[in-house]
């Protein structure tokens, strides 16, 4: 294995510059040889600015001569079957979100890993950053007393034009979905992670702002966590002008609020207390104090303490891939990781179709 890990990926539209960019932050353990995109051209100005080669073929990008991980960035409908050809290659593999759109080809894919030496990451850069973590590790070490609602909101707007814009947008086969798949699934699978699997949802979907597509652009489910918990999804891209994603826990003893990435209201009682009848409504924001303590904590995997990582979150997700193929590791975010939102987002498509509640597989 080389002393950095040599990327390639494959697909250089929207997203295949931004893994670019993660993998140039870290000049000392990675660096891009390789991309590879059906429009030559569009390889060949990614290539150029990274110093990489460029290919218009997946096949022709996995035999370059020095190349140990391939970045998936292509339509999310051919995730799983890029990923085996990349696997059966040899290589290890970063997929961008979601891992694919169908659990049978995110559980054929899991089956094509010739050992756990190979590694398999899903992009879920959100939950590398700050807030995240923050909250993650509140709700483990029990600081929000007995967890009892999240909510996960995305109210964001799409024109028209965006979903004209590409033959695949909006369909089942390659988008998998509209809103939940494609634009909220960073959330969900947020939601899911802090406040633990989740067991039924009960969904109404909709196309209420855009034509020509075949999927939602509105949805809400209601959820029952596992752990007795409730909860509540809403994700669009018709609220124009388009507002922020906001997740929120709350449980018996705290409660913390991240919007637009950044923690914007955090409360954990120090001791079990009664408190007043009616709370202290909103009050006693410790926001400013938990930054200050994870600004000044020892560095580490879990730690997530810089806050200005949170606009780094891609290249420290990358960091942990590579840390994972150097330590022999599953990364933070593995195949396993990645099926889970899309299962919670598959069963609530499933819901909204039916008219029933339906368990997460």
């Amino acid at each position: 294995m080389a002393e950095r890990i040599r990327f390639g990926i494959l697909g250089c539209g929207v997203i295949g510059p931004h893994h670019a960019q993660a993998i140039a932050g870290l000049p000392d353990d990675a660096v891009l040889v390789a991309v590879a995109d059906r429009e030559l051209d569009r390889a060949e100005k990614l290539a150029q600015q990274y110093g990489a080669t460029a290919y218009d073929a997946l096949n022709e990008l996995l035999r370059h001569s020095e190349l140990d991980a391939v970045c998936i960035c292509t339509p999310s409908g051919e995730h799983a079957a890029c990923a085996v050809a990349a696997l059966d290659a040899g290589k290890h593999v970063v997929i961008e979100k979601p891992v694919d759109v169908t659990l049978t080809a995110i559980d054929r894919l899991r089956a094509a890993r010739r050992s756990q030496a190979q590694k398999v990451a899903v992009i879920s850069q959100h939950r590398f950053d700050t807030a995240t973590r923050i909250v993650r590790d509140a709700v483990e070490q029990g600081r929000f007393g007995r967890l009892t609602v999240g909510t996960a909101q995305v109210r964001w707007w799409r024109s028209q034009s965006y979903y004209d814009s590409g033959a695949w947008r909006g369909t089942w086969e390659y988008d998998g979905g509209g809103a939940l798949m494609n634009q909220s699934i960073h959330t969900i699978d947020l939601l899911q992670w802090i406040m633990g699997p989740v067991a039924e949802v009960s969904a109404y979907t909709g196309l209420l702002a855009h034509e020509r597509i075949e999927v939602e652009d509105t949805a809400v489910a209601v959820l029952r966590f596992a752990n007795g918990a409730l909860g509540v999804i809403e994700g669009t891209t018709a609220a124009y002008p388009g507002l922020t994603a906001r997740l929120e826990v709350h449980g018996s003893q705290g409660s913390a609020i991240i919007d637009n990435d950044e923690l914007l209201y955090f409360h954990s009682a120090s001791v079990p207390e009664e408190g007043s009848a009616y709370g202290v409504s909103g009050g006693g924001n410790q926001v400013a104090d938990v930054l200050s303590q994870y600004a000044t904590a020892p560095a580490g995997p879990a730690a997530g303490a810089d806050p200005a990582s949170l606009s780094m979150a891609h290249r420290d997700q990358f960091r942990d891939f590579v840390e994972a193929i150097r330590e022999d590791r599953e990364p933070l975010v593995n195949i396993e990781e990645g099926r889970k939102p899309v299962a919670i987002i598959l069963a609530i498509y499933e819901s909204a179709r039916n008219g029933r509640p339906v368990a997460i597989q």
